[in-house]
C-alpha cells in the first residue's frame, strides 16, 4: 500500500432549504453527502463514480473547502483542512486544484490564455515576471498546445482546447492534488480520448494524484487505479480497478456495470435495469438507501445502515449480501 495524500473521515454535507407556505415556514435538509469515508495514496487515480445528483461533485467542492463541511475531517498530508485559519487555508490551496466540467464556463472570457494560467502564480509562487512567462509556455507546451496561444481569449478556443487550458491552468502552481470534475464529459467523444491520454501523461509526468469524478465507467475503466461507488450520498463500493471489475459485489455497482456498451462483443451482457428513481436526498430512504430499488432487498435493508466493511483484497462493500 502507498502513502496515503488525501483521507476523508465520515464526511457530510448537508443543505438547508427553507420554505415558505401560507400557514408556516418549513425547513428540509438536502443530505448531498452523507457519511462518506476514503483514501487516496500518492500518484494513483480514484475513481468517483454514480449518478447524477448521488453528491460526488459535492463531496469534490468540499474536500477543496470550497464549500463547508457539515461534519467530518479532510486530512491533506495527514493536516485537517476543515481546522485551518484562512491564512494557512490560502497557503495549502496550492497543493490542490480543480478542472471543472464545462470549459465554456470555467474560463474568464475577458482574460486572455497567458493572464488565465499566470494569475494562480501570481498568488501563490514567488516569482518574476519573466519566470512566470517561461512557465506559461512550459505549461501550454505540456498540455499540447502552441505558444502563440497565450494571447488569445478562451472563445477562440474549441472545447477540447480550451479544457487544456483548465489543465494548464491547474497546473500552474505544482498541486499534489488535482479533483477531476467530469473534464471530458462535456467534450466530443473523438476529443475525450486525447484528453484522458493527457491527463495520464501529466500524472506520470509530474507525479500527480487524481480524485476522478465522472458518471462514466468506461472512463473510469481506462484511467482509475481504484473505484469508489456512489449512491445517494454514501459510498456503498470501493475495490481496485481489475478487482472490481471482475468481482462485483454491490448490485448497484453490478447494475451500473452491466449498462456499459460493449461494441463487436460477441457475448452480450445481461443488462440490469433499476426499478424506480433515484430517490430524494430531501427525504432518502430509511436504512441502505438502495433498498428501494435493489432485487436482493431484505427486512434489515429497511431499517439498518450496512457498514463500508472490508471483504478480502482491499475490497469495501456497503451491503448487508456480503456483511455477515
Amino acid at each position: 500500500m502507498g502513502e496515503k495524500l488525501l483521507q476523508v473521515e465520515n464526511l457530510r454535507k448537508w443543505f438547508t432549504i427553507e420554505g415558505d407556505t401560507w400557514f408556516a415556514k418549513n425547513q428540509s435538509v438536502v443530505k448531498a453527502v452523507d457519511d462518506i469515508s476514503f483514501y487516496i495514496n500518492k500518484g494513483e487515480t480514484l475513481g468517483l463514480v454514480g449518478e447524477s445528483g448521488c453528491g460526488k461533485s459535492t463531496a469534490g467542492r468540499v474536500i477543496l473547502q470550497l464549500l463547508e463541511a457539515t461534519e467530518g475531517e479532510i486530512l491533506l498530508e495527514g493536516e485537517n483542512l476543515a481546522a485551518l485559519s484562512t491564512r494557512q487555508l490560502k497557503n495549502k490551496r496550492k497543493d490542490m486544484q480543480i478542472v471543472f466540467q464545462d470549459p465554456y464556463a470555467s474560463l474568464n472570457p475577458r482574460l486572455k490564455v497567458r493572464k488565465i494560467i499566470e494569475e494562480p502564480m501570481t498568488i501563490h509562487l514567488k516569482l518574476s515576471k519573466e519566470e512566470r512567462m517561461e512557465k506559461v509556455k512550459q505549461i501550454l507546451h505540456d498540455v499540447g498546445l502552441n505558444e502563440a496561444y497565450m494571447d488569445r481569449y478562451p472563445h477562440e478556443f474549441s472545447g477540447g482546447q480550451r479544457q487544456r487550458i483548465g489543465i494548464a491552468r491547474a497546473l500552474a502552481v505544482q498541486p499534489k492534488l488535482i479533483i477531476m470534475d467530469e473534464p471530458v464529459s462535456a467534450l466530443d467523444v473523438s476529443v475525450q480520448a486525447q484528453v484522458l491520454n493527457l491527463i495520464q501523461d501529466l500524472q506520470a509526468k509530474y507525479g500527480l494524484t487524481y480524485l476522478f469524478i465522472t458518471h462514466n465507467l468506461s472512463v473510469v475503466k481506462h484511467i482509475s487505479n481504484r473505484i469508489a461507488v456512489m449512491y445517494l450520498g454514501r459510498i456503498v463500493e470501493i475495490a481496485n480497478r481489475d478487482h472490481f471489475f471482475e468481482d462485483t459485489k454491490h448490485p448497484y455497482s453490478k447494475a451500473l456495470i452491466s449498462a456499459i456498451p460493449e461494441p463487436g462483443s460477441k457475448h452480450r451482457r445481461e443488462r440490469i435495469i433499476l426499478k424506480g428513481d433515484l430517490p430524494s436526498p430531501v427525504n432518502p430512504p430509511s436504512g441502505c438507501h438502495f433498498h428501494t430499488r435493489c432485487p436482493f432487498v431484505m427486512e434489515r435493508c429497511i431499517t439498518e445502515v450496512p457498514d463500508l466493511v472490508d471483504v478480502g483484497e482491499s475490497h469495501f462493500v456497503a451491503c448487508h449480501l456480503h456483511n455477515e
